[in-house]
């Protein structure tokens, strides 16, 4: 039995931990804070209301391998994610889509629009903000600066620090538009939320004979790699060591800081069981804040009372838990620079976000562990 060591009790690493231990190897499971899921990590506060610490968490994916494997560990709770943003005074499904240019132009206009984003775009189409404003139309283009300016332009601003231009694709099209009436942020065939909550049912994967968990473990205290060679406490350590933390941590900064986006929360307890239309709402262009969000809803539960969390986006510095990794080209080179520090050590496995400095959802960070588990469970 082939002794594995994961940094990391979020979701990536326990999912590669349950894997390992269903395969009849012993893991040893460290992170550096209290608790386990990592930025998923959740509980039930005093008046009975799930609350996510690090801001909502929702899972939603295509992928049935992923989903079924999940199933294991909870049973779920249908939700369908539903986003507002309050433009002009009002409350518009986000993405932005048919109902929404119902809600913010005069009928006839709003019908017009509608039949040229539907011949020239076609029914049922998600189109990139940044592509829409580029469109050969000129009322197309019309209809996709009014949207930039007020669904993209600041928010984007707010999250990221940067202009939307300025950053990659991946970070647009995240939230394209909708030539439909669906109003639902996602549209993967499997939709839910852990009946119990993302912690219990990390939980229920760490609970295993052949996985050690062992929290309040700060790796860098422990771990160290020179030439190649891997150390714990000082001593060789000749199994598998799978990292799931940031990278440029793990080498001791030694080539600069990795830029990140970190987030402040402020947290309220409302005397009523609905605070909000939505889940989400999102202020784009007003307040400091990016999003409200309204916990109740996210479980389902209807409560006397409610908690809702305010955003702020702030830049990362050590300390601060870094939440997004920048997309900007010199900040992937600075990361492939730690990358290939990093292939010079044979036993070194990377997982997750910020090990790989890329933004993945759940679903994708569940495939990751079962893929790399794939890959290297018959090496050494």
């Amino acid at each position: 039995m082939s002794k594995t060591l994961i940094v990391g009790a979020g979701l990536s690493g326990a999912t590669i931990a349950r894997l390992f231990a269903d395969g009849g190897e012993e893991v040893i499971v460290i992170d550096k804070r209290n608790t386990i899921g990592g930025n998923a990590y959740d509980y039930v506060d005093k008046n009975g209301v799930t609350v996510q610490s690090y801001g909502p968490h929702i899972f939603h994916t295509n992928d049935k391998g992923v989903f079924d494997f999940l199933s294991k560990f909870t049973e779920w709770t249908p939700y369908e994610h539903r986003v507002k943003a309050l433009v002009k005074g009002k409350l518009v499904p986000v993405p932005f889509n048919l109902k929404s240019l119902d809600e913010l132009y005069p009928k006839d206009k709003a019908e017009r629009i509608k039949d040229v984003l539907i011949k020239e775009v076609g029914m049922d189409k998600k189109v990139p903000i940044l592509q829409l404003k580029e469109h050969d139309s000129e009322e197309i283009r019309e209809f996709a600066e009014f949207v930039y300016q007020n669904i993209f332009y600041i928010y984007t601003k707010k999250q990221w620090g940067f202009k939307p231009e300025e950053l990659g694709e991946s970070v647009m099209n995240r939230v394209p538009v909708y030539i439909s009436y669906e109003d639902r942020y996602f549209t993967d065939e499997f939709q839910y939320m852990p009946k119990d909550g993302f912690t219990e049912m990390i939980a229920n994967m760490l609970r295993h004979p052949n996985i050690k968990l062992k929290l309040g473990k700060d790796a860098k205290k422990i771990i160290s790699l020179k030439d190649g060679n891997i150390y714990l406490n000082g001593k060789p350590f000749d199994g598998r060591l799978i990292y799931t933390g940031c990278i440029d941590e793990l080498f001791g900064y030694s080539m600069g800081v990795l830029p990140y986006r970190s987030l402040k929360f402020k947290f309220k307890t409302k005397k009523c069981s609905s605070y909000q239309d939505a889940a989400v709402v999102n202020y784009t262009t007003s307040a400091k804040f990016t999003r409200i969000s309204e916990f109740t809803k996210f479980a389902c539960e209807k409560k006397e009372k409610t908690v809702i969390v305010k955003e702020y986006p702030r830049n990362f510095r050590k300390g601060r838990i870094p939440y997004y990794p920048i997309p900007l080209s010199q900040n992937t080179a600075h990361y492939c620079q730690y990358l290939e520090e990093a292939l010079k050590y044979k036993s070194l496995y990377l997982l997750g976000r910020l090990a790989n400095y890329k933004y993945i959802n759940m679903d994708v960070a569940v495939r990751n562990a079962m893929d790399l588990y794939e890959k290297v469970k018959d090496k050494d």
